[in-house]
């Protein structure tokens, strides 16, 4: 595959420190500087750790911070504000000529350059999955920030097509495009396994559901092991394990040589748009014991053991089979990391590049005639 002709110049991408939008940003700004295309990152919400500037770093991102709340917390509209009036004094400043943003809402501000919204999740579709119910009336901001964000772009993208079809859902969308997020392989494989069972993610968050692998652990063989916060970035949420290994907060070059040793990775997951985290455990060589939920399906279905999210036993059950075969195990994380492999940074940038040019070209053409 080639990078599309019309290719940007500079991007500005914006991004947050929690969770796997900050591994995303760094995997598709490192992608696109490999392609040719400066990229500067604003990192927004929480100031990045020492650790997560290091990697930036490394990869030659260039960063800028700016601390503020975001969209999906609670009363965050005058830090939105502000942020968007940053953020585009920054584009102003760099010369940006695309401006990819990872929060939809912003997209209804003024820019100076066509905008790509990505939807990698939402509180709305969030309520519904985990819930089961509505979000209640105080999200209705949040609503309409969302649609006036996703009207206002000038491309709207999702990792899944579970995750579009929510944004349709919720706030009326209409098209848009899917790329699945990728990752550079060169740098997770397998290692020697260990016989131990492993997840990663927000353990505050229901959506990752680690309250079921907390019950689960209590009759297996095997230690489990949970790595990442156990507390809410605004302290709202916490969550406490009586059988799980806690491992606390993980950065990336200490997680991998978890995934690498791990022989099963578990995510029963309420609501997961892509899990980038699930993309590593498989490049990993682990088997995987997913939640049965559409976007899973979508990315890993023939290549892992999907669960009822709610069902504990059956969860137990499933790992309990995969700790007694050595085979079954072996034959899943070999089918896994097949299927991760198809899930690259590079493709996943040149995929930006076609809607970025598509958008630049338009833009170009539009200029002309006038």
């Amino acid at each position: 595959m080639r990078p599309p002709p019309g290719m940007p110049n500079h991007v500005l991408l914006t991004t947050d420190t929690v969770g796997g939008v900050w591994t995303y940003t760094m995997e598709l700004a490192a992608a696109l500087g490999r392609e040719g295309v400066a990229v500067t990152v604003a990192a927004l919400g929480q100031e990045p750790s020492g650790p997560q500037r290091e990697a930036a770093e490394r990869r030659g991102v260039a960063l800028c911070t700016r601390p503020c709340r975001l969209p999906w917390m609670r009363e965050p509209w005058d830090d939105v504000e502000m942020a968007a009036c940053w953020l585009a004094e920054l584009g102003d400043e760099i010369g940006a000529d695309l401006i990819h943003l990872s929060e939809p809402a912003f997209a209804a501000y003024s820019w100076g350059a066509p905008t790509v919204a990505v939807g990698h999740s939402c509180v709305l579709s969030w309520w519904e999955s985990v819930l089961g119910e509505p979000a209640p009336p105080a999200w209705m901001r949040y609503r309409e920030a969302m649609c006036a964000g996703l009207v206002a772009a000038d491309a709207v993208v999702a990792p899944s097509r579970a995750m579009l079809e929510s944004l349709g859902r919720h706030y009326w969308l209409r098209g848009g495009r899917v790329i699945p997020n990728g990752l550079d392989p060169t740098g997770i494989q397998p290692g020697v396994k260990q016989g131990f069972v492993f997840m990663a993610g927000r353990l505050w968050d229901r959506a990752k559901n680690a309250e079921a692998l907390d019950r689960a652990a209590g009759g297996l063989a095997w230690p489990a092991y949970a790595a990442g916060p156990c507390e809410s970035p605004d302290a709202t949420e916490a969550t406490s394990f009586e059988n799980l290994r806690l491992l606390g907060q993980l950065e990336s070059a200490d997680m991998i040589p978890w995934l690498s040793r791990a022989a099963v990775f578990a995510l029963p997951a309420r609501y997961e748009p892509f899990g980038l985290s699930v993309l590593e455990a498989a490049l990993a060589g682990c088997a995987l014991v997913l939640g049965d939920i559409p976007s899973l399906r979508e990315h890993w279905d023939g290549v892992a053991v999907f669960i009822p999210p709610d069902d504990t036993d059956l969860l137990g059950i499933a790992l309990t089979s995969l700790i007694e075969d050595a085979g079954l195990r072996q034959t899943l994380a070999m089918r896994a990391r097949r299927r991760a492999l198809e899930f690259s940074a590079r493709r996943m940038a040149l995929d930006y590049l076609e809607v970025y040019a598509a958008l630049l070209n338009r833009r170009g053409a539009t200029a002309c005639a006038s």
